[in-house]
């Protein structure tokens, strides 16, 4: 089966096909656009899980598939950065947004020249990045719903979350920048 459309790849693809259904939902003029915005995102970023979970049980691993993951994780989550900053444009929300998107192009170019020069694996995710990523997946889910539920105030607990992120994402920022700074001041031999 070809890498492009195995299912891990076609989950992946899915993903990326509801980017653009989150945003449609949550401008919808009806009562449940921001809940019904929140629970496509919520299903697309199951399939996060889901997909490499797949490719690595059923052996569907492929450099194509290692690539288009996290450009649709990286595509989903600016995206609704940018439409949740754009409904509620506090400058605690456009600070989040802002360290989330400027570490994701900083991290993305620092691994791209890691990889050019051979030594991508001093860039490789980590474990505080994939909690980051949790604490974002759940804070921006909550952002979208906007909508206390059962008095509970969903909105600010998302806030909350993001703003955990946020601090996550700049720690991770920095054990990246940390890991290839030999690289990048000259002080280690590229292979």
């Amino acid at each position: 089966m070809s890498p492009v459309t195995n299912i891990a790849t076609m989950l992946t693809w899915l993903r990326i096909a509801a980017i653009p259904l989150v945003v449609v939902i949550f401008y919808l003029p009806v009562p449940w656009a921001h809940p019904g915005a929140a629970a496509v995102f919520i299903l697309a970023a199951i399939t996060d899980g889901l997909d490499g979970y797949l490719a690595r049980r059923l052996e569907l691993t492929s450099e194509f598939g290692a690539f288009l993951d996290p450009v649709a994780d990286k595509l989903m989550v600016v995206t609704v950065l940018v439409v949740i900053l754009q409904a509620d444009p506090r400058i605690s929300i456009a600070a989040i947004t802002a360290i989330i998107i400027g570490r994701e192009v900083m991290v993305s170019a620092l691994r791209e020249w890691m990889a050019e020069v051979g030594n991508r694996q001093q860039v490789a995710v980590t474990g505080v990045a994939k909690f980051k990523t949790i604490a974002q997946m759940f804070g921006l889910s909550l952002m979208l719903w906007t909508q206390d539920l059962f008095g509970i105030p969903i909105y600010a607990i998302g806030t909350g979350l993001m703003i955990i992120a946020a601090g996550l994402t700049l720690w991770t920022m920095v054990v990246y920048i940390r890991a290839a700074w030999p690289y990048l001041a000259g002080q280690a031999e590229l292979p």
